[in-house]
């Protein structure tokens, strides 16, 4: 027999194990589903949910089950929206928004919302207009952080029906109508304005607080220096009425005589005097005061 129709025989024969081996093949391809870390997977069963594959290496009934939808996991930011509102004082603002989130249940996602960009964008405006209707122009403005913080619960838990999970929401800018700044501007001018002449007031006042502090201050050192002379004076003549109720009248001679000499003594020092006229009465008080300073020695 000749050696091809050998192979031809052969292969007849052993068609059928081919034919499995391939079958086999196909049906460990089919089943075999490897799904990336930033992905998971929905799987139908004649149409109807069956299952989420997560990360790794997954199995599914070939010819039965099938791959319906690939959801990315990661984190998405939503192109940056403007909208009108109107603040509780009447004044018409653009906001501008931003909002992350992230797919964390892909069954709700995929078959409750049809575009879940477009439906958070539609929530996100909604909330904003309804949460500035509350609030003064001011308000926006000065509390940013805790509007934003109110923004982010509301859409929250609009959302929570689809298996989103918002991550941060974000107002990047305010904008306001030429007319509206050109009187904020005038308003802040005028509020320098009033700060500046406050400001020069206040510094008058404290000056003649100042001014008026230092006078009250000299007249209080002048006093007290008055009141420590007075008190000096008292002692002194407190100290000669001691001394003339111990001593009598030779003590007051005594203080007496002593001032005549310290006078004669400045008089005799002084410049240009060269002669110094003393009456009788004097001396007779000297001779009395020598007299005096003699027995004390």
């Amino acid at each position: 027999m000749p050696f091809e129709d050998l192979i031809l025989d052969l292969l007849q024969q052993n068609v059928i194990y081919i034919l499995l081996a391939l079958l086999f093949i196909v049906l460990v391809f089919k089943s075999v589903r490897i799904v990336s870390q930033s992905e998971q997977h929905v799987i139908e069963r004649f149409g109807r949910l069956h299952s989420v594959l997560g990360p790794g290496i997954n199995m599914i009934v070939p010819f039965l089950d099938r791959v319906a939808h690939k959801i990315s996991i990661l984190e998405r930011q939503l192109p940056t929206a403007s909208q009108d509102a109107i603040t509780r004082d009447n004044v018409l603002v653009q906001v501008d928004t931003s909002v992350f989130y992230r797919i964390i249940e892909p069954e709700k996602t995929v078959y409750r919302i049809r575009d879940v960009d477009s439906a958070i964008s539609t929530t996100v405006a909604g909330i904003v207009r309804a949460e500035l209707g509350k609030m003064d122009l001011d308000e926006v403005q000065a509390n940013r952080s805790s509007l934003i913080e109110t923004i982010q619960t509301h859409v929250e838990s609009a959302v929570d029906d689809w298996g989103i999970e918002v991550t941060r929401a974000e107002i990047l800018d305010v904008n306001l109508d030429q007319a509206t700044r050109n009187a904020m501007m005038q308003q802040l001018n005028a509020e320098r304005a009033r700060r500046a002449q406050v400001t020069e007031a206040e510094g008058s006042k404290r000056a003649v607080e100042l001014s008026a502090d230092a006078e009250l201050y000299a007249s209080e050192q002048t006093a007290k220096a008055r009141r420590v002379l007075a008190d000096a004076e008292a002692y002194a003549t407190q100290v000669v009425a001691t001394a003339i109720n111990e001593n009598g009248l030779e003590a007051a001679q005594y203080q007496i005589a002593l001032k005549q000499v310290e006078s004669i003594n400045k008089m005799g020092a002084g410049a240009g005097s060269s002669t110094i006229l003393i009456p009788a009465q004097a001396l007779e008080a000297f001779g009395d005061a020598f007299k005096l300073l003699k027995g004390k020695g």
